[in-house]
């Protein structure tokens, strides 16, 4: 029996930055590499904020055209699409740029990641919000789509709709927005590994596995 405590792996993200999305199925993989020596291994997720683009509207705006102006013209834009739509696909991400029409705030998001992680594993629900906007070209900055994603992963409807409709923990996430780059994160996905050690960007599944081998070792987890 494992009585150990198990390791905290921290990961700083946003729900419209495609590579989180590749990052946690990296991660994902990386962890069953470490099962493989480690079979008992044990885990817990914790998600912290990032606002990769903090001048968003609160009620969004085009997504295209944004990022055109940001990349310097469509053929760029396809480029990059297509190099993250090839990374997904060896992973099983279905990338469909095409349907987003809105860029995102993500306030909202975020505050519900911090409301579902209150209540146990945030994961899923992190997920959920990755499928919905990468794969649906769902709007989530759109509290009704975020009531929506929520409850497709068991959370009361009712419950995330009255929350998000509140001013609750919106200091408080801006705040942990905050933290993450005071710990240098200026890029995500960030993981952080029981607060030691970290690695920024989607890396190979066999260098996140190795920095969880370490971090486990010198912490005992």
């Amino acid at each position: 029996m494992n009585d150990r405590a198990p390791l905290t792996i921290e990961i700083v993200s946003d729900v419209v930055c495609p590579w989180c999305f590749i990052g946690l199925r990296r991660l994902e993989r990386a962890i069953a590499l470490v099962r493989e020596e480690q079979p008992d291994f044990r885990y817990v997720l914790r998600w912290w904020p990032f606002f990769l683009n903090p001048d968003t509207p609160s009620e969004g705006e085009p997504y295209l055209p944004f990022l055109i102006e940001k990349f310097g013209g469509r053929e760029r834009v396809e480029e990059i699409w297509q190099r993250i739509r090839e990374a997904g696909a060896a992973l099983g991400i279905d990338y469909q740029f095409e349907k987003i029409q809105v860029r995102a705030n993500t306030l909202s998001a975020h505050r519900l990641i911090h409301w579902a992680q209150q209540k146990g594993d945030a994961t899923a629900l992190v997920e959920q919000l990755f499928k919905g906007q990468f794969q649906s070209g769902q709007n989530v900055g759109d509290r009704a789509v975020l009531a929506e994603l929520a409850a497709a992963c068991g959370y009361a409807r009712s419950e995330v709709i009255e929350y998000l409709a509140s001013e609750q923990d919106v200091s408080l996430v801006r705040s942990m927005e905050q933290e993450a780059r005071t710990w240098g994160v200026t890029a995500v996905p960030t993981f952080i590994f029981a607060r030691q050690s970290g690695i920024q960007g989607a890396e190979d599944p066999r260098v996140l596995a190795q920095a969880i081998k370490q971090a486990s070792a010198s912490t005992g987890a």
